[in-house]
């Protein structure tokens, strides 16, 4: 199929918008690619307190910060909107009260500013968080080669996607219940460990023994589709198989085994899928993509060439939105200023 993207891209700085869940967060990005500027907004200890997001709280806390996001990534680029080419903003997926107080801003912006609106999906910036760099590096990294094979973890999706040419995305599989990311949280939780889990399983995990419990690995053979209800439920009963028989539960072994089973599984198909579709190189994106072991397993081989964004682009930011928007904005497309919310938006 014929590229409409061609060697020699057209520049342009895109202002990315995100506020998909609990991060509040704007960018500014050259390019497709030249980070000028991200600014995020973390609400993780406002919701600390309820064990997870909690929907309403988020979209009062965006609407009190939002303003201030925008303008502080404008001023760290040393820009102004009339510097700006076009606006993205994550229409979805998402929760729906948060993503409606960035699309409704983007649409002010965009009518005073009489600037192009590009609604993107949130996965797809996920995606292109990997094409992203500092603008003050001396000598730009290459950008990934298609085909591309991208696994997207993180709290909501645990996806397999594979990429031929900009924006043609083909869903192979993914998870059938929990995503990795809800895996991590639900575990923690039961081992008494705080929120977010990720973060959490990985600080305990360090002193554990990977092997100590051999937790099972769903392999769902004959299909690129991935389940992590099983693993839950192996740790839930050797939790109160432990606690039966008096015992102080071994809360490093079981992070480390429970952690190493789910890297594992992501390792295994992620790989196989890359064979299979003749891939060039791996993408691992999301949230669940700062995880250590994660990293550490994926960049130790060296049969694929494997791109991982830095921990401050893992997590939800808005320079992987303008990225994303960018490649939008140069094919042409544009979206009219009664641009909906999609909060079950898929990639494909």
């Amino acid at each position: 199929m014929m590229s409409r993207f061609s060697s020699d891209l057209p520049p342009a700085r895109v202002l990315g918008i995100e506020t998909s869940c609990d991060e509040t967060a704007a960018a500014v990005v050259e390019n497709g690619r030249a980070l000028l500027s991200s600014v995020v907004a973390s609400q993780i200890d406002i919701h600390a307190q309820y064990g997870g997001v909690f929907p309403e709280v988020a979209s009062r806390q965006h609407i009190r910060t939002i303003y201030a996001i925008v303008d502080e990534a404008l001023q760290r680029a040393h820009l102004g909107l009339t510097d700006i080419d076009a606006i993205a903003v994550t229409r979805g997926p998402g929760l729906a009260g948060s993503l409606v107080i960035g699309v409704n801003l983007a649409k002010g912006l965009a009518i005073a500013q009489n600037l192009p609106l590009i609604g993107v999906n949130h996965l797809e910036g996920h995606i292109y968080s990997a094409w992203l760099y500092p603008a003050d590096v001396p000598h730009p990294p290459p950008p990934p080669e298609f085909p591309l094979l991208a696994l997207l973890v993180s709290g909501g999706h645990t996806e397999l996607i594979l990429i031929r040419q900009h924006l043609e995305y083909q869903r192979l599989g993914g998870t059938l219940d929990d995503a990795a990311g809800e895996a991590f949280d639900k575990v923690a939780r039961l081992l008494g460990l705080p929120y977010p889990g990720g973060p959490s399983i990985q600080k305990a995990a360090q002193d554990g023994n990977p092997q100590a419990f051999n937790f099972p690995r769903a392999r769902l053979e004959g299909t690129w589709n991935f389940s992590f209800s099983g693993l839950k439920t192996a740790v839930l009963r050797t939790v109160r198989e432990l606690e039966s028989r008096g015992r102080n539960l071994p809360i490093p072994d079981l992070a480390a085994s429970f952690q190493a089973a789910v890297v594992d599984i992501l390792l295994q198909k992620t790989f196989h899928a890359a064979k299979v579709y003749q891939a060039k190189a791996i993408l691992v994106a999301g949230g669940v993509s700062a995880n250590e072991a994660l990293r550490n397993a994926f960049l130790s081989q060296r049969e694929f060439p494997v791109h991982i964004p830095p921990l401050s682009l893992c997590t939800d930011n808005a320079a992987m939105i303008a990225a994303a928007g960018y490649f939008h904005y140069i094919a042409g497309e544009r979206h009219p200023l009664n641009l909906d919310v999609l909060p079950n938006w898929t990639l494909s």
